[in-house]
């Protein structure tokens, strides 16, 4: 009986993504990967889910598998109709550009490795933070590392990590840092244009990001030359905000009892 394993892999930029067969590369030492990712690019879509057509799903390799949907229904259709049990890790990436501070939460590569975790299984989103033409290697040499952590430390709560590496090689890293998510700074987010007939017209993401530099942030680390590992946690909740609320209820029974 084979006990290898098993790592799914999966992304947002599409089943042809360079980063994608970068990943497979280094991951392949570590199990038995299958893969299983969107027919196009899915930039952007968040945990958004395909709800008002089928889904298709195109085998064209052993074990490597197309979607026509969103990374999130990779994740839910890799577990629940092509694999026969659950993964023992996802693998979401690696992204090409970067996914840090507020955008983790429009991410596709991000919201793939969430609805692992969701799932009760580990999972890692890897993200390299460049837009321009890159090298894998560095960014994929660390997933390996983080991939095997993960998978010596499996058991308990499933964990959730977002891991943004900068565009170096393997060698160049100077090392790992446990980090928060940082803050981005808007700027004319919104572009307005018209178009050649006087129609106005308007793009969303005009301007380059700018990051605050607040200390112990994934931009922090990445900007010293460091790979960014951040837990997340799938729970929202507030729970400072909690207490303010519990007050408010306590008042609003006292006002409905003596008044």
């Amino acid at each position: 009986m084979n006990h290898d394993p098993v790592i799914l892999l999966t992304n947002d930029d599409g089943i042809a993504a360079e980063g994608l067969r970068a990943l497979e590369g280094v991951l392949e030492r570590l199990g038995r990967i299958v893969i299983v990712a969107p027919e196009l690019e899915q930039s952007a879509s968040s945990h958004a889910i395909t709800l008002d057509k089928p889904l298709r799903i195109k085998e064209f390799a052993r074990n490597r598998y197309t979607v026509s949907g969103t990374p999130t229904d990779c994740v839910l259709a890799a577990v629940h109709g092509i694999l026969d049990r659950k993964p023992d890790l996802v693998v979401s990436g690696i992204n090409h550009g970067p996914n840090m501070g507020e955008d983790v939460h429009y991410s596709g590569t991000v919201a793939a490795a969430l609805e692992g975790c969701i799932l009760g299984i580990t999972a890692m989103a890897v993200s390299l933070v460049s837009w321009t033409p890159q090298r894998f290697d560095g960014a994929a040499g660390a997933a390996e590392v983080l991939a095997r952590r993960l998978l010596a430390s499996s058991g308990g709560r499933a964990a959730l990590w977002n891991v943004n590496v900068p565009p170096v090689s393997l060698a160049e890293i100077k090392g790992i840092r446990v980090t928060k998510l940082g803050s981005r700074v808007y700027n004319d987010i919104i572009v307005r244009k018209r178009d050649p007939r006087g129609k106005e017209y308007f793009w969303i993401g005009g301007g380059e990001p700018g990051w605050s530099t607040e200390e112990n942030s994934d931009f922090a680390a990445v900007s010293a030359g460091f790979v960014s590992v951040t837990p997340l946690r799938i729970d929202l909740t507030d729970y400072q905000g909690m207490q303010a609320l519990e007050e408010l209820a306590d008042a609003w029974k006292q006002e409905r009892i003596t008044g």
